[in-house]
């Protein structure tokens, strides 16, 4: 089968099922253009360690500038940003973005999902807030990827199931976007390991605004007919002390 190419900036490598999921925006003759999520033809779609390996061994790295193979576009009714991969070709490092340069890839929608009630409990989970939206309404959703940064920025680990008997410890990103709070599942592996290596407790970071950038991801619909939202990676965070 043929194949074509799609060079991006690295923007998202975050844990999904037994892989990653992992987008980032084209650069086509030197320009910024649209989000592109390559995908797998596994159920979940997510992107397994030798989907993704380059040739040389290494793995991508965020704000890598990554050649990938694909063999398709292949969008969902809200994740319009997917490509299906060319699993027989290797990716291929091309050299590394510029963190300066960060603040002219940031996408400003006045909200990160939700209907006109975004505040309505039923947007938020039991441990969570404003971190999903009930799947009938994800048709209403034109973009289900975003890089922004936060105006505050707390992180999260607590043991949040142990009332029923779950022990296991969980990170989580408390931030606030134009104005409304979120609380969102952190699934960037690297600072999910840096901060369950900490004991539990409320993390403030001292310098959010235009020095931490996130990537914001709307998964697929859950069991309980809910796309959640996640913190899908950070940029600039482990540089700043926690408190």
């Amino acid at each position: 089968m043929s194949y074509f190419i799609k060079k991006i900036v690295c923007l998202a490598n975050s844990r999904k099922v037994s892989g990653r999921c992992i987008a980032g925006k084209e650069i086509e003759n030197k320009s910024i253009g649209s989000w592109i999520r390559p995908v797998s033809s596994r159920p979940d779609e997510e992107i397994s360690e030798e989907d993704s390996r380059y040739e040389n061994g290494q793995m991508p790295k965020l704000l890598d500038i990554i050649e990938i193979p694909l063999k398709e576009y292949k969008p969902t009714s809200f994740q319009k940003e997917n490509y299906l991969i060319h699993e027989s070709y290797y990716w291929e490092r091309k050299g590394s973005f510029d963190p300066v340069q960060l603040p002219g890839l940031c996408d400003h929608p006045k909200k990160l999902w939700g209907g006109k009630l975004i505040k309505d409990t039923n947007f938020s989970s039991y441990q969570g807030l404003n971190d999903r939206i009930p799947k009938s309404l994800i048709d209403q959703v034109k973009a289900s990827l975003y890089l922004i940064s936060p105006t505050k920025l707390d992180i999260l680990v607590r043991r949040e199931g142990a009332e029923f008997g779950d022990e296991k410890r969980k990170v989580r990103a408390e931030f606030t976007y134009n104005d409304i709070r979120y609380i969102l599942p952190v699934t960037d592996p690297v600072v999910e390991r840096k901060y369950l290596a900490n004991t539990d407790g409320n993390y403030a970071i001292n310098k959010p605004f235009n020095k931490i950038f996130m990537c914001v991801s709307l998964g697929l619909p859950y069991k309980d007919d809910f796309c959640y939202k996640f913190s899908a990676s950070f940029i600039g965070l482990l540089e700043y002390q926690s408190k």
